[in-house]
């Protein structure tokens, strides 16, 4: 039996690389070229991870002149001020959780290659996470949207994205894409062969 990877409908007695019924796409045993791919992805996030947190997320125009942020200086920005809880989550949403998911799919890839036995179930419940922290990450981007659209139409201040927000949206798609391309049943592989090597 093959699941389909982009319908998910389940398919009884097909053979790898023929159709499905439902959408049309190829089925896959495994997924395609997983390790290149998730490579590929990882380093290209890895990459835009520096320019996400150099270069200004957002510019704020005014009488008085014009006022670039980068990421931790808006968290810093809102320690000082006093708003902690707020300075908080922006610091874990915008900083922690993209650099956790870079490290954790950077240890996933490692491990699986390596064919390593360590920690089986918590790899599996690590992948699990990955996967559903990768939306949270956009809050950012977001707020910026929704800060530029608010002062704008107050008239009190202009204020736009910079190029660290492109940088930051494209590091969280390229972690989603490259979590996506990770195939999660080879972390379970080396578990496979060393119960055939005993029977």
């Amino acid at each position: 039996m093959l699941s389909c990877h982009h319908c998910a409908t389940l398919w009884k007695e097909v053979k790898d690389h023929d159709r499905c019924g439902r959408c049309g796409a190829r089925l896959h045993v495994r997924k395609p070229d997983s390790v290149n791919r998730t490579w590929a992805f990882l380093i290209a996030a890895c990459i835009m991870y520096v320019p996400a947190n150099t270069l200004p997320v957002m510019t704020t125009a005014s009488l008085l002149g014009e006022q670039p942020d980068t990421i931790m200086s808006g968290i810093i920005y809102f320690w000082v001020s006093g708003s902690w809880i707020l300075a908080l989550i922006v610091f874990i949403a915008s900083f922690l959780v993209p650099l956790f998911k870079l490290a954790a799919l950077i240890l996933l890839l490692i491990t699986a290659q390596r064919g390593s036995n360590w920690r089986l179930l918590q790899r599996a419940k690590l992948y699990r996470l990955v996967e559903v922290t990768g939306r949270w990450s956009m809050l950012d981007v977001f707020v910026v949207t929704l800060l530029a659209g608010l002062v704008q139409i107050k008239g009190f201040a202009t204020v736009y994205a910079g190029a660290g927000i492109a940088a930051f949206a494209a590091v969280v798609v390229l972690t989603m894409l490259a979590s996506l391309s990770f195939d999660p049943r080879l972390t379970w592989d080396a578990n496979e062969k060393e119960s055939r090597k005993r029977a």
